[in-house]
């Protein structure tokens, strides 16, 4: 018996494959994996431990990023070992009929941060309810960020968010590192970071003066950096200095709440950060990520340096995607407050439309979230002061959908682009790919079927985040997860939730994507600075006497009219005693005179 297979250790130990036959010999007959009744016999037979390490998904429109077809999928040990049509699978596989649905990667939320120390206060959202969300929504990993306080230790820092993670998370994750100071013990931590610790993304803070904010020498010296090392440097693009000079400006004339601090971070001061993060960069010749890209000026300033041949990445945020910033100016408090974010998300209503445009041209590459949820009464913390108003909002759960509705559901994107922006391209910036980011022999087990047509309202009534608001409040969404697998393990099962807290994994970053360093080395020789060879100069080089600073330029006269030079102008003597200097001269006689100075007043000229 010959039957086609793709991968021998998908085999069952009784089969024998044959590499030259294409096919797989046995003495015994096998059993129907289309036959549900069989498999439910197997699960029974075998547990459930078997029947989750053994899933065979049939029927289903598998979607990659660069292609969709018809394909069944069998998965055993949380990797994928068969993609094809009539595939041989062993027994006690659990089978989900897909069919009418589609079948694509598990997404990667590229930007959270779960249970983030935070002006004051810690996000609600740990990693166990963070991940947990995550999974409801289709994303089967997250990479959150480790944010050093000035001063400690990068090392330090990111054994204490594995610490945090590791127990908690209920699905994969990853990790980037902020660069909050500079210093030369800093670059070799990072150098230990990238070599032995699997991170390959460092972020710079543009914004939070005088907390995390760096100086431009001290952002060039870390792209450089990131560039020996073939990692990834990231930037929050705010002018830092200018939020600082117009938050009390708006503080000194009485705004006090919510709407102050979208005023003090108008768009222009993304767009020129934005700038010069770029002109940074390029000078350094390193590659550039740029964060939550919230504003059509920055957007387009991305597009712009791309066209340009500069290795820049844009990744707008499902906030930006799916609302706008009018929210700011609430007359509600709380509600105003639960969007405040940085940067803000913009009042100007064409802003999503736009970024969306631009994500589904590949002029923005990806999609995170910046999940970082505080509740009413942490948000007040601010109640007086816009500036202490703890920053962040929720999407983890909702990125998925909100993006399927304005991008899939719009006619904007394909489901080609939409696995792209929503999971591939992150796994490949991060060096992750194919492990994660495509449905192939040998990927991770990390797949979602998705319905497309079916919908639901987003509340936080419903949500599975800890925070008690959602910004999405209300929207309805097309585009569904119905299952959900992570890891080969089912968590998501005909809508229903079934997580396991600690069941993901750390997931390494190693340096040097060929997806980000691919034209690095040549644009960097391209550009390198061009010395002219020519003979030494031989003719006359003036000679500059060495003098000394205060005899250089003497002191100038008060009075620029009157010299206090002697010998240069003729001085009176200084009047005594009230006396006038000429008071002894002998009077002149008189002189009648016709015209006055000047000429005649009456006269006609």
């Amino acid at each position: 018996m010959c039957l086609p297979t793709r991968h021998s250790q998908c085999l069952a130990p009784h089969l024998k494959w044959n590499p030259f036959m294409n096919c797989v010999n046995s003495s015994m007959e096998l059993a129907d994996p289309s036959d549900d009744h069989y498999c439910e016999q197997q699960n029974h037979k075998n547990g459930d431990t078997s029947a989750q390490s053994r899933i065979f998904i049939k029927n289903g429109l598998i979607v990659n990023d660069d292609q969709s077809f018809h394909a069944d999928i069998y998965i055993e040990d949380g990797i994928i070992k068969q993609v094809g049509t009539n595939l041989v699978i062993p027994g006690g596989a659990r089978t989900i009929d897909a069919r009418g649905k589609m079948v694509m990667p598990g997404g990667i939320d590229t930007h959270t941060h779960m249970q983030m120390p935070f002006m004051g206060t810690v996000a609600i959202d740990d990693f166990y309810s963070g991940t947990k969300a995550a999974l409801a929504g289709g994303t089967t990993m997250i990479i959150d960020f480790v944010i050093p306080a000035k001063g400690e230790s990068l090392v330090d820092a990111y054994e204490k968010w594995r610490g945090w993670a590791d127990a908690k998370v209920c699905c994969d994750y990853g990790l980037h590192v902020a660069v909050t100071w500079w210093s030369p013990e800093v670059a070799k931590e990072m150098e230990i970071l990238s070599s032995e610790k699997g991170i390959n993304s460092y972020k710079v803070f543009m914004a939070y003066k005088d907390s995390m904010m760096l100086e431009d020498p001290e952002i060039y010296n870390c792209f450089r950096r990131c560039k020996e090392l073939k990692a990834l440097p990231m930037v929050h693009a705010e002018n830092g200095h200018l939020i600082d000079i117009k938050s009390k400006e708006l503080l000194a004339k009485g705004i006090t709440g919510p709407e102050g601090h979208a005023q003090c971070r108008p768009v222009e001061v993304e767009e020129e950060a934005c700038t010069r993060a770029i002109t940074i960069a390029d000078q350094a010749r390193s590659p550039l990520y740029i964060v939550h890209v919230m504003s059509i000026p920055s957007s387009n300033i991305i597009a712009k340096a791309r066209k340009e041949g500069k290795v820049v990445f844009g990744e707008p945020i499902a906030a930006g995607l799916g609302t706008d910033g009018s929210h700011h100016f609430n007359k509600c408090w709380r509600h105003a407050a639960a969007h405040v974010m940085g940067p803000p998300i913009r009042p100007d209503p064409a802003t999503p439309e736009h970024l969306m445009n631009l994500l589904a041209n590949d002029d923005l590459q990806l999609t995170g979230t910046d999940n970082c949820t505080f509740n009413a009464d942490q948000k007040a913390l601010g109640k007086d002061d816009f500036t202490k108003i703890p920053n962040g909002v929720n999407g983890v759960e909702d990125r998925m959908s909100v993006i399927w509705e304005k991008g899939v559901y719009s006619g904007k994107m394909d489901p080609c682009r939409f696995v792209a922006v929503t999971s591939t391209t992150a796994a490949k910036i991060f060096n992750i790919y194919p492990k994660k980011g495509r449905i192939a022999v040998g990927s991770d087990a990390d797949i979602v079927i998705w319905n497309g047509d079916a919908t639901r309202t987003i509340s936080a009534k419903t949500h599975h985040q800890a925070v008690d608001f959602n910004i999405f409040e209300g929207m309805t969404v097309h585009g569904v997860p119905e299952y959900v697998i992570t890891g080969g393990s089912i968590v998501m099962d005909e809508g229903q939730l079934k997580v396991t807290q600690g069941l993901g994994r750390f997931v390494p970053t190693p340096p040097n994507s060929q997806y980000v360093y691919g034209r690095i080395d040549a644009r960097e020789k391209a550009l390198e600075p061009v010395k002219v060879d020519r003979e030494a100069y031989a003719g006359p080089v003036v000679e500059v006497a060495a003098q000394e600073t205060n005899n250089i330029h003497p002191k100038r006269a008060e009075n620029p009219i009157v010299s206090d030079l002697t010998g240069e102008f003729h001085n009176r003597p200084p009047t005594r005693g009230g006396h006038q200097y000429d008071e002894h001269a002998p009077k002149r006689p008189g002189t009648k005179v016709s015209n006055p100075p000047g000429g005649k007043s009456t006269a006609f000229w």
